[in-house]
C-alpha cells in the first residue's frame, strides 16, 4: 500500500464497503458521542467521516488531543452508515471509515479562525493567514474554478487557431493609463525597467512579425488603487491579437469564447447571445454609464428639452434625465423615500419623482411645479402609461449620469424589473478618440492611444478632434467591464497625426514609441485585439462581490502582501548595488522616529 494513501478523502463510495484503505488529510472537525469519536478528514478532493470505537483507546486518545487542522494518516476499513445517518450533502455520505491506526504527519498550532465555517473574520486576518483561508470550502472552490476557467480559455483559444506566446516582463514604460511598477537596473545605473501594464506593444509586434493569431494568459502590473473589481498591483488577462481583421471579426471570436465559458461554468445561468452593440454616447444617455448592467430592464431618457424654458428652477437650464418605471406608482411612500436616501448615498441632494394616474395626471412632490405643457411633453417623451412612477435627476451631465445609473439598477432590483440568474453581455462601441482635459483644457486621448480612428487620416485632418470616433470597444457583463480592445493604428503617418493632436511632437513619438514605428515602416498588417480580465471573469462566475476572493494570494486594499510582508525595505548594501538612494516623505520619517525606542 502507498506510504500515505490508497484513496483520496472524496472518492470512497458504498461500493468500497469492506475495503481496507489508507487516507491522509487535515482534521476538519471532531465530535465525541457517547465514547465513540467521529472525525471529518479533509483533503483537496473532499471530506470523509472517520469513526473510532471505544476499544481503540490509543487511537482515540491521540486523535482527541490533536488540534484541528493537524495532518494525519489513518488506516481503516470502509463501513456503511445506517440509513438514518446517511449525509446526502457529502459525496462520501453513505460510508465512514473505522480507524485502526493513525500517524501524525504534521501537527497544528491553535488556528486563528475556524476553517469549517464562515465566521466573519476580517479580511486583514484572512490575508495574513491566507494559506489557512484557502482551506475553506468557498475559497478552495473559487481557486479551483479559476484554474478550470483558465484551462478552458486556453483550450478554446487553441481550438480557434490561436497560438500561445509569452511576452517580456521586464520592458520599457508605456502609456497604458496607469502608473508603472519600476525595476532599477544594476548594470545600467540610473535607468529602470517597467513591469508591463499590458503586453500591448509586444502583441502588436508579433502581428507585424507575421504570427497572425496570438493569445496569452498574461500577467499585468499597474500601480493603482484597489476597488471591488480591481486588485492593486497584479492581475491576469486573456490577451488576444489578430491580423487582417475588422472589429466584427474580433467580436465573433470573443463572443464565442465568452459564451462557451460562461455556459460551461455558469451553473445553468443563461447567457444572452448575440451581444448587443451599444454606441458609447447612447450608453451614457440610456444607462448613465459605459458599463451598463443590462439585467436592469429600464432605460433613462434625456428630458432636458421638456424643462428648457420651465419656471421650475430645480430643472430649468439643467441636464435632466428621467427614469420611467411601469407598474410602480402604487408603491408606498416609504419606497420613494428609500430611493431618495439611496440617491443621496450616491451623492445626490435628493431624488425628484411623480406618479402617473389613470387619467394621465401627475401626483407627487414636484407635480405642482409642472405645467400642462410640461406634463404632456414628459408623458410623450417617456411613453409613460398610468401606473408608472418617474424618477428624475438634474444637474451637470456627468453628475446626473453617475447618480441615475445607480438609481436605475437599484429601482429595477426593488420593483421586479431585474433579470436574475443571467449573464447579459454587451459591446460598447464608437468611443471618442479624444477628450478635453477638464483641468487643463488640452485635448488628450480618451482611450487607447494605439487605436485606429474611424475615417483614418482624413478624419484627423478634417474633423473637430472631439467628433472623431475610434475603432475602440469594451466588453461588459452584468455591469462589469471585462476588457477594452481596439483595431490598432498600424500606419506611421496616422500615428504621428493622432499623437500630434494629443500634444506630442514627432520627436517625442519617435523617442517613446520608436520600436513600434520602426516595425510599422517595414510592412504592418491591419490588426486588432482585446484582453478580457481573467480575475473579473472568475468573479462573475463565482458570484463574488470582491475580486480578491478569486485570487489565491492577492494584495490587500493598501497594496500590501500581509502574508509575505511586502513591500519591504532593503538594506543599504543592496541600494548601493543598484545605485539608489531613498527619499522618504517627511511624515514617514516622523513615523519611523516615533516607532524607534528613545535613546538613554
Amino acid at each position: 500500500m502507498h506510504r500515505y494513501r490508497s484513496h483520496t478523502c472524496g472518492e470512497l463510495r458504498a461500493s468500497d464497503v469492506g475495503s481496507d484503505v489508507r487516507l491522509s488529510g487535515w482534521l476538519h472537525n471532531r465530535r465525541n458521542l457517547g465514547g465513540i469519536l467521529f472525525l471529518d478528514l479533509r483533503d483537496h478532493h473532499g471530506i470523509v467521516q472517520l469513526v473510532v470505537r471505544p476499544e481503540r483507546t490509543e487511537v482515540a486518545e491521540l486523535l482527541s488531543g490533536l488540534a484541528k487542522e493537524s495532518v494525519v494518516r489513518v488506516d481503516g476499513t470502509v463501513t456503511a452508515r445506517g440509513a438514518e445517518n446517511v449525509n446526502p450533502e457529502l459525496a462520501t455520505g453513505e460510508i465512514e471509515v473505522e480507524v485502526a491506526e493513525v500517524e501524525v504527519l504534521g501537527s497544528a498550532e491553535q488556528i486563528p479562525f475556524t476553517i469549517n465555517a464562515e465566521d466573519g473574520v476580517n479580511e486583514e486576518k484572512r490575508l495574513e493567514y491566507r494559506f489557512l483561508d484557502l482551506r475553506r470550502e468557498r475559497m478552495h472552490r473559487n481557486i479551483m474554478l479559476r484554474s478550470a476557467v483558465i484551462s478552458s480559455l486556453r483550450r478554446r483559444m487553441t481550438d480557434l487557431g490561436f497560438n500561445e506566446m509569452a511576452t517580456p516582463i521586464l520592458s520599457a514604460t508605456s502609456p497604458e493609463g496607469a502608473r508603472d511598477f519600476l525595476v532599477p537596473s544594476r548594470l545600467h545605473p540610473g535607468t529602470f525597467y517597467a513591469l508591463p501594464q499590458a503586453p500591448q506593444q509586444f502583441k502588436q509586434l508579433l502581428m507585424i512579425a507575421g504570427f497572425d493569431r496570438y493569445f496569452q494568459i498574461a500577467p499585468c502590473f499597474r500601480d493603482e488603487d484597489a476597488r471591488a473589481d480591481r486588485s492593486p498591483g497584479e492581475f491576469y488577462q486573456l490577451d488576444v491579437e489578430m491580423s487582417f481583421v475588422e472589429q466584427e471579426d474580433v467580436f465573433g471570436v470573443i463572443e464565442k469564447v465568452m459564451t462557451d465559458v460562461f455556459e460551461e461554468f455558469g451553473n445553468g445561468r443563461h447567457v444572452t447571445s448575440p451581444f448587443p452593440r451599444i454606441p458609447f454616447r447612447e450608453a451614457m444617455l440610456k444607462y448613465g454609464t459605459d458599463k451598463p448592467d443590462l439585467r436592469a430592464e429600464l432605460e433613462l431618457v434625456d428630458v432636458s428639452q421638456v424643462f428648457a424654458g420651465s419656471e421650475f428652477k430645480a430643472f430649468a437650464g439643467k441636464h435632466v434625465r428621467a427614469l420611467a418605471v411601469p407598474d410602480t406608482a402604487d408603491q408606498p411612500r416609504k419606497f420613494f423615500d428609500q430611493m431618495g436616501e439611496f440617491a443621496q448615498e450616491q451623492g445626490a441632494k435628493g431624488l425628484a419623482w411623480v406618479r402617473v394616474g389613470d387619467g394621465g395626471q401627475l401626483t407627487g412632490p414636484i407635480a405642482k411645479f409642472l405645467t400642462e405643457e410640461n406634463v404632456a411633453a414628459l408623458l410623450g417623451a417617456l411613453d409613460a402609461k398610468p401606473g408608472t412612477a418617474v424618477f428624475f435627476g438634474a444637474g451637470e451631465f456627468d453628475e446626473v449620469s453617475k447618480i441615475m445609473s445607480a438609481v436605475r439598477v437599484e429601482v429595477a432590483r426593488r420593483t421586479g424589473h431585474f433579470a436574475e440568474n443571467v449573464f447579459r453581455f454587451c459591446w460598447i462601441v464608437d468611443f471618442p478618440m479624444f477628450e478635453r482635459n477638464e483641468d487643463t483644457g488640452e485635448i488628450e486621448f480618451s482611450h487607447n492611444p494605439f487605436s485606429m480612428p474611424q475615417g483614418g487620416l482624413e478624419a484627423l485632418e478634417t474633423r473637430d478632434p472631439l467628433d472623431v470616433l475610434a475603432w475602440q470597444y469594451d466588453i461588459v457583463c452584468n455591469g462589469v467591464e471585462l476588457s477594452s480592445g481596439a483595431i490598432r493604428n498600424h500606419e506611421p503617418e496616422i500615428m504621428f497625426k493622432a499623437f500630434g493632436i494629443a500634444g506630442y511632437s514627432e520627436d517625442e513619438v519617435e523617442r517613446e514609441f520608436g520600436g513600434m514605428l520602426r516595425a510599422f515602416r517595414f510592412g504592418a498588417p491591419p490588426h486588432g485585439g482585446i484582453a478580457p480580465g481573467v480575475d473579473r471573469i472568475v468573479m462573475l462566475l463565482a458570484d463574488e462581490p470582491n475580486i480578491r476572493e478569486t485570487i489565491a494570494f492577492p494584495l490587500n486594499g493598501n497594496a500590501q502582501d500581509l502574508l509575505m510582508g511586502a513591500p519591504t525595505e532593503v538594506d543599504e548594501a543592496r541600494l548601493r548595488e543598484l545605485h539608489l538612494s531613498v527619499r522618504k516623505p517627511p511624515q514617514v520619517q516622523q513615523a519611523r522616529k516615533a516607532e524607534s525606542p528613545s535613546e538613554m
